[in-house]
């Protein structure tokens, strides 16, 4: 009887032990920007004709209806919440197409090459839009994904994925367009770029590097959320590009997340691109002022 109650004090104490380190929570190595949890999404599975779902945007913010586009067709998709079934408005022939962007009456789609198209929002109810501009030039040549418009400054603006101008810096640039409403014009202005080294400064974990593949402005915050497909992070910077906050993002959630935006109730919306296994979704974070960080 002496010999198994002296086992057992050597054994309580290491069964306590586990005990208390299996009831503990752990530290998730994944983390949210405050009043949204990027850990539980609404999922929104889409349709074949989407799997490669690129870029997606919203008429004045309104969420009943998402626009998006896919990066092997020259049309522009629209859809309700929850509802395959979608409608499609021809702009362009096949094309890497990469990020949209609706305001001014105007829908704008990027193409990789930095390309610019345009026409009327009018047309996306129509089989083909009639009335399309093909902007060429406006940026230096490069490969671009990320794509914002700002209805209240009429500003453009284009971020690389990948520039000659960053190749030998640890940074990434992007181009600023004015939009003359006038002349239906947009017209260079200036540009700006990340410090990618702020990257690292944040997480020690983390390279310095980017490779953007969607830009959005926080309409309350005026921050600047930027996604990286192939490092999957999101990156938030201020409103002069000095980065404030990184994200890693859970890959078995985030399968290739190539597009970004805010609907007017602030809620955050992150599409990913599908492949052979996976079905191409659009994923939708309740804002909620309760979720911290």
């Amino acid at each position: 009887m002496k010999k198994i109650s002296t086992k057992l004090l050597y054994i309580m104490p290491v069964v306590a032990l586990i005990a208390f380190y299996a009831c503990k929570p752990i530290a998730s190595k994944f983390s949210s920007p405050v009043g949204y949890d990027l850990e539980h999404p609404e999922k929104f599975n889409m349709p074949e004709s989407l799997l490669e779902i690129s870029g997606i945007a919203f008429y004045k913010g309104m969420p009943d209806t998402i626009y998006s586009i896919q990066d092997e067709e020259g049309s522009v998709f629209r859809q309700k919440w929850d509802v395959k079934t979608q409608k499609n408005v021809r702009f362009a022939g096949k094309g890497d197409y990469e990020d949209i962007a609706i305001f001014n009456e105007k829908v704008f789609v990027l193409k990789s090459n930095g390309h610019l198209y345009s026409f009327p929002f009018s047309e996306t109810v129509k089989e083909k839009a009639e009335n399309v501009k093909e902007r060429k030039k406006l940026v230096p040549k490069g490969e671009y994904e990320s794509l914002y418009a700002d209805p209240e400054t009429n500003k453009v603006y284009v971020l690389c994925k990948s520039c000659p101008v960053d190749k030998k810096k640890k940074t990434s640039t992007g181009y600023v367009l004015n939009y003359d409403l006038k002349l239906d014009s947009l017209i260079p202005e200036s540009s700006f770029s990340i410090d990618l080294e702020q990257i690292k400064a944040l997480n020690p974990k983390l390279k310095a590097s980017l490779s953007p593949s969607a830009l959005t402005k926080n309409p309350k915050t005026k921050e600047w959320y930027i996604l990286a497909s192939a490092n999957k992070l999101l990156v938030i910077a201020d409103e002069n590009w000095k980065v404030k906050e990184v994200h890693r993002l859970n890959s078995s959630i985030y399968n290739q997340p190539e597009g970004i935006a805010f609907d007017k109730d602030m809620n955050l919306y992150i599409s990913n691109e599908g492949d052979e296994l996976t079905n191409g979704n659009i994923l939708r974070f309740k804002y909620s002022t309760s979720v911290k960080k």
